[in-house]
């Protein structure tokens, strides 16, 4: 299925890495966009396939990353996306596989990569191929987990019809889910620091070390 504008909702929501980590957002403030908020962040299940279908889509999708083309990493992802979006039974979502990631530099000395991104209106998604700098092909583990996000992304307004797509703490971890489901690697559990400003932030050397 085609691309659909969705006018009602918000702009492009941006996978974007720094020394700060991966935070959750802030909690709305509209009472019934926290409820939806708390709902999220509460729900960290996702349901998954019980066969190979993801694995042996994410396969072409390392295979081209390995080889660095990107007219074949472009058809892998689609096919990736597309045998998700069957799976959930939600719109199949367009990708748009780019080169280096964008840098953004910020007052104070420190700098934002792009990772990727899902725009709410088209249900696009665009990933980036290469870092900032060296312009290197990026890992298939940073890759497919980024894809994996902005899929997530997608499910949160077709699956589970929120009214929006928030970074709370289920969302990481159903994000996970799919990581590790689609990649074949063991699920970890995410260990969480609290924030002063009221976010959550994963702690990431208790995560690795699964304690």
């Amino acid at each position: 299925m085609g691309s659909v504008e969705r006018p009602d909702l918000r702009g492009p929501i941006v996978t974007v890495k720094n020394d700060a980590g991966m935070l959750t957002d802030r909690k709305p403030r509209k009472a019934l966009l926290l409820a939806e908020f708390l709902r999220s962040d509460q729900d960290g299940d996702l349901d998954l396939p019980q066969d190979g279908r993801l694995r042996a889509a994410s396969a072409s999708i390392e295979a081209a990353l390995t080889a660095g083309k990107r007219p074949a990493l472009q058809q892998a992802c689609t096919r990736f996306l597309e045998t998700a979006a069957e799976f959930y039974r939600v719109t199949a979502t367009p990708v748009r596989v780019l080169a280096a990631r964008p840098l953004r530099s910020r007052e104070g000395g420190w700098a934002t990569e792009l990772f990727g991104d899902y725009h709410p209106r088209t249900r696009v998604i665009r990933v980036w191929m290469r870092t900032a700098i060296r312009k290197q092909v990026t890992s298939y583990g940073t890759f497919l987990s980024t894809l994996c996000h902005e899929f997530c992304h997608h499910l949160d307004y077709e699956c589970f019809r929120y009214p929006d797509s928030w970074h709370t703490r289920g969302f990481y971890e159903r994000a996970a889910a799919l990581y590790h489901h689609s990649r074949g690697t063991p699920m970890k559990r995410l260990f969480w620091i609290a924030m002063p400003d009221g976010r959550w932030r994963i702690d990431w050397p208790r995560t690795n070390r699964g304690s």
